[in-house]
């Protein structure tokens, strides 16, 4: 048996059958793999000379558990939970070795073995419920009679990964072993469970305890939502694991089912699959070479720089940080030394390590400048200002360092205009706080070189960051849909909603904020200076007056204790303020609007819709690949709710048609509400943007 053939590979060490998986990129557990390991445990049945098989894996995974490819497909025979029974039914000795990552279905075949043995550097995880399903192949029962409910329900519920010296303290795995040498480590344990006469051990056979207060506690935290579908099934299957075993299994298998068709869970596995793609450029090379980033700089010692600076120390690259102030660099050196070690203190990781990181971010100079193989540039949002910084950056750096603007919504070609290199220059635009946001609009500017763009895409990867490719455009993709978003709340606060109002029915959408809440906290003097940047229509005034009003008064959010809410001191709560409401009150007066009271749907179409109508602008005039990137965009950097799968995909769950109508409808204004040509057409064909 091959490992081209089957997936696997499979050779015998005396009375131990060896079988590895070995199906790159991460040995998932597809149907030709599951059919081989059938036949490997049936040839090791049949040889009288084998008293046990070890399943182990290739390279650094165990396995990355079921293809999940196959959802949509029929599933081919043997289907997991009837391959993990054959493991758990067999006299002959079953070990699973997780030599790497075990994840998902690849754990529950490792429960279903009769011992259990891990390298010292693997991990383990149920992730089921992060695509809103759950183990499905007998990991809700198993994982309870191992290592008991309550443990069982923090790890499936939440998906969080273990690593081994947690899985062996929990029971999860019986022995850890050094991760050099680990196959002859393997060998010997089965070797000595061998000589000490150890038969197969069941785990369908342990006890389970019967514990209703810690399931009705559990469920009591999760609202009966869409979002927590998932997650309140996962429960309700651990719980089952007090019945008999086939009796739980059975239960397990009808609440997956549920999981399985129900729209959170499409939703979520569509953004699985655009991770996925996000990053293939059409007509970019595979192979195109990457050019090496060891050594960076960051210009700007502000928020934004030190997020930058701390995302790129994490990934375990240098950085020079640099900023005209030499105060406020000093201020920024010393967060850095704060964060680290308040993390150490908090057991992300050792002192050592922190250190290793504050030692990363170092004061930058005109030596390091010269030598770096990046630079980001994270200055103020000004056009002149950043046009002079790369021209600056062009005469100093390597003729072949790659300069990045973190530019939030400015030409990237005008910027690159102000070098003799322009093939050098993109936009790396990080999302704030830049070490904790997981998008990275990765900006392709017109000259852009293939070697440059390829490379930041996979240093996004280093950085574990999603990197989406886009074009050049006033605010690229996230920020010039957050205009119309913006926009319309605006119109919405003048019409007769209160912030609150309009937070409040945005965040029982599913968003984590509100548009006035996130105005807060990304500061409402930012939105100001970007306005005066570009200009604002005269006919637009009104939509951004209360705005306006509360930069003039100070007022910028969070940062000063008072925007469009209140804040305590230390607290990030906001507080409706009857001084805000006053000003609304005058400023609609002055515009001569009517307020009146406004529903939640509409607040909601009409905040939601300008999302998906742009977004359709977008994909049109190509600054998207794809939808499914637009749905990254704003699922990673603007809390669209996951579990509705992005705005492009929610509007194909409405369907084109009702989407456009609903535009109509709403089409008071020819400027801000023409429907996009794209959608017209998907909907006159009765297509969606997938």
């Amino acid at each position: 048996m091959t490992a081209s053939a089957a997936g696997v590979s499979v050779h015998r060490d005396g009375a131990i059958l060896v079988v590895r998986l070995d199906n790159p990129p991460v040995n998932a557990l597809g149907a030709r793999v599951r059919a081989a390991l059938a036949e490997a445990l049936a040839q090791a049945q049949r040889d009288p000379g084998v008293r046990a098989l070890v399943v182990t894996g290739s390279g650094r995974m165990f396995s990355g558990g079921a293809d999940i490819s196959e959802f949509d497909k029929p599933m081919q025979p043997p289907q997991l939970p009837e391959l993990i029974d054959r493991f758990e039914d067999s006299d002959l000795l079953t070990v699973a070795a997780i030599n790497g990552t075990a994840m998902g279905g690849a754990l529950e075949l490792s429960m279903g073995c009769h011992h259990r043995i891990a390298s010292e550097a693997a991990t383990m995880a149920l992730p089921e419920v992060k695509i809103g399903i759950l183990p499905g192949a007998g990991g809700t029962q198993r994982m309870p009679r191992l290592i008991g409910n309550a443990a069982a329900l923090d790890l499936i519920v939440t998906g969080k990964p273990v690593n081994a010296a947690k899985a062996l303290s929990l029971g999860l795995v019986d022995e850890l072993a050094p991760a050099e040498d680990f196959e002859d480590a393997v060998l010997d344990y089965v070797r000595r469970l061998l000589d000490a006469g150890a038969g197969p051990r069941r785990t369908r056979e342990r006890d389970v305890d019967q514990d209703d207060a810690l399931f009705e506690a559990a469920l009591a935290k999760l609202p009966d939502t869409a979002a927590n579908f998932a997650a309140r099934r996962c429960v309700l299957s651990v719980q089952a694991a007090s019945l008999p075993f086939r009796e739980g299994q059975e239960r397990e298998s009808e609440l997956f089912l549920e999981c399985a068709r129900s729209p959170t869970s499409a939703a979520l596995i569509h953004a699985f699959f655009a991770e996925r793609q996000a990053g293939k450029v059409e007509g970019l090379d595979p192979a195109t070479p990457l050019l090496p980033i060891r050594d960076c700089a960051v210009l700007g010692a502000g928020t934004m720089g030190i997020g930058i600076a701390l995302t790129l120390a994490d990934a375990g690259l240098e950085v020079g940080l640099f900023d005209n102030s030499p105060d406020t660099l000093q201020r920024a050196l010393a967060h850095v030394e704060k964060h680290y070690l308040g993390l150490a203190a908090r057991g992300r990781f050792d002192e050592p390590e922190a250190r290793a990181r504050i030692a990363r971010i170092m004061a930058g100079d005109d030596e390091r400048l010269a030598r770096v193989d990046l630079v980001i540039e994270a200055v103020f949002e000004d056009m002149a200002l950043k046009k002079t910084v790369f021209a600056d950056l062009d005469a100093r750096c390597r003729p072949d360092a790659i300069l990045a603007s973190n530019t939030s919504t400015l030409d990237v070609d005008e910027i690159a205009s102000a070098t003799a290199s322009p093939q050098r220059v993109l936009g790396l635009h990080f999302f704030s706080p830049a070490n904790i946001m997981r998008l990275l609009e990765i900006v392709r500017g017109r000259d852009t070189s293939d070697s440059v763009l390829a490379t930041a895409i996979a240093l996004a990867r280093r950085l574990r960051k999603v990197g989406v490719v886009c074009g050049v455009c006033d605010g690229f993709i996230g920020n010039r849909m957050l205009e119309g978003y913006g926009r319309e709340s605006g119109v919405l606060l003048m019409e007769g909603a209160s912030p609150a109002q309009i937070d409040a029915a945005i965040t029982g959408f599913g968003f984590a904020m509100g548009p006035f809440a996130m105005s807060d906290l990304a500061g409402i003097d930012v939105g100001y200076r970007v306005r005066q940047q570009r200009g604002v229509d005269p006919a637009d005034a009104m939509i951004y007056a209360v705005g306006d009003r509360l930069y003039g008064m100070g007022r910028y959010g969070q940062k000063t204790g008072a925007g469009f809410y209140r804040y305590e001191s230390g607290s990030r709560k906001p507080i409706p303020d009857p001084e805000v409401d006053a000003i609304v009150e005058e400023e609609a007066r002055r515009f001569g609007i009517s307020r009146r009271e406004i529903p939640v749907e509409e607040i909601v179409e009409r905040c939601v819709l300008p999302l998906i109508n742009e977004a359709a602008n977008i994909l049109d005039e190509g600054i998207a690949m794809r939808a499914s990137d637009i749905d990254l965009v704003w699922l990673y950097g603007y809390g669209f709710p996951a579990w509705r799968g992005g705005p492009m995909h929610y509007a194909n769950t409405l369907g084109t048609g009702r989407v456009l109508q609903s535009i109509r409808r709403y089409a008071r204004d020819e400027r801000y509400w023409t429907p996009a040509p794209l959608l017209e057409r998907l909907a006159a064909e009765g297509k969606s943007f997938a």
